[in-house]
């Protein structure tokens, strides 16, 4: 789901320097994966168009993870020169049919989703939380500026953060929907809650889309709650786009963390933070003493905070009520209209008066309905 581009001269000349030695020698320029080379275990979760399993690679007695795949595209060779610790390392490929599939790192803690999700998460203080706003943000930042190609990821969400052993955050599952369906449209059920307003419209996307994206992720570890929870795609769609709608910071929520995701929120994307200022933003945040006992006592009074979110999500639900309810009286209204036009047509088919119209728009009327 990522999108990839080359606007440097350096990234133009890698990206094109890739593409032609794939031409040339397709799936050479990186590890080739034998698929008897690889035992698989358990399934361990989905990614963009494909399954992920955990696996050993034998020949090399590694760990590692492998996504399936109906196919390969530019993905491997593009993933081949990132390398970032906050980014899941990239090992190799299989290229033997029907048995495509990318191989990476594998991550034991599972992702970052299934963390806030557990009791475990009910340890996590500040110092945690800022260790890892500040390592999502330094693997973001390097796919936007610092590697060899350029790459949006267009789906950064907490399940497509994954964790190792020693709980340090990589950015996993970017390239496949771009390159395997050839289009930008975001079809997946489940990432609307993090989507930004332009990606949910398929209009042109620029990085700051990613930071929206990153803004939802910070709100998931501060509060540890589902975004839009009990809330389908479409309807997240629908609040997020037409109702300017955004998800509930609490009142208590110390005010630099507030800020920072109202501005990854903003619905005019240029006036989004990059994620240079976004890192900026982090460093003067962790070097504020008053911070800590702040952010502590709001992660510890969860109870106290927690109906504001459930109340924002009963009103959203009654809007979305009504906007049902208004609906079906459209609905209505233009059946009856329908109606009505097919009456006239059969009445003017047999030359009826102008009374007889008169009494007939009477008994059936468009606008009859109330709205």
């Amino acid at each position: 789901r990522a999108l990839y581009s080359h606007s440097s001269p350096g990234r133009r000349n890698a990206l094109d320097a890739m593409s032609q030695y794939a031409m040339s020698s397709p799936g050479s320029s990186f590890v080739q994966i034998k698929h008897e080379d690889l035992l698989f275990y358990e399934n361990c979760g989905g990614g963009s168009f494909g399954s992920v399993y955990r696996a050993l690679w034998i020949s090399q007695d590694k760990e590692v993870a492998v996504k399936k795949l109906l196919k390969i595209d530019k993905e491997a060779e593009i993933l081949s020169v990132l390398s970032h610790k906050n980014i899941i390392q990239f090992y190799g490929a299989v290229l033997e049919s029907p048995n495509y599939g990318i191989v990476t790192e594998y991550a034991s803690g599972g992702s970052l989703y299934e963390y806030l999700s557990s009791e475990q998460s009910e340890e996590m203080d500040m110092e945690q939380i800022m260790t890892w706003a500040i390592q999502i943000a330094k693997g973001m930042h390097y796919l936007h500026a610092e590697a060899p190609v350029k790459v949006i990821h267009r789906d950064l969400k907490s399940r497509n953060v994954v964790m190792t052993a020693d709980k340090v955050l990589k950015i996993c599952d970017f390239g496949a929907s771009k390159f395997l369906s050839h289009t930008t449209h975001m079809t997946v059920v489940g990432t609307f809650p993090w989507m930004a307003p332009e990606v949910i419209q398929s209009l042109p996307v620029s990085e700051t889309c990613d930071t929206y994206s990153y803004g939802v992720v910070l709100w998931e570890m501060l509060t540890r709650e589902v975004p839009f929870k009990g809330f389908e795609g479409l309807q997240v769609a629908w609040l997020v786009v037409e109702k300017q709608e955004r998800l509930t910071i609490p009142t208590s929520c110390p005010a630099s963390f507030a800020e920072l995701m109202r501005k990854c929120w903003q619905a005019d994307p240029k006036e989004r933070p990059h994620f240079k200022h976004v890192l900026v933003t982090l460093e003067t945040m962790a070097n504020d003493s008053r911070l800590p006992d702040q952010c502590n006592s709001f992660l510890h009074n969860k109870d106290q905070w927690r109906c504001e979110i459930e109340s924002t999500l009963e009103r959203l639900r009654k809007l979305e009520r009504e906007l049902y309810s208004k609906e079906k009286e459209l609905e209505e209204r233009e059946r009856r209209l329908r109606l009505w036009e097919e009456r006239l047509m059969e009445r003017s088919n047999m030359s009826p008066s102008p009374t007889s119209l008169l009494m007939e728009r009477s008994n059936i009327s468009p606008v009859s309905t109330t709205m």
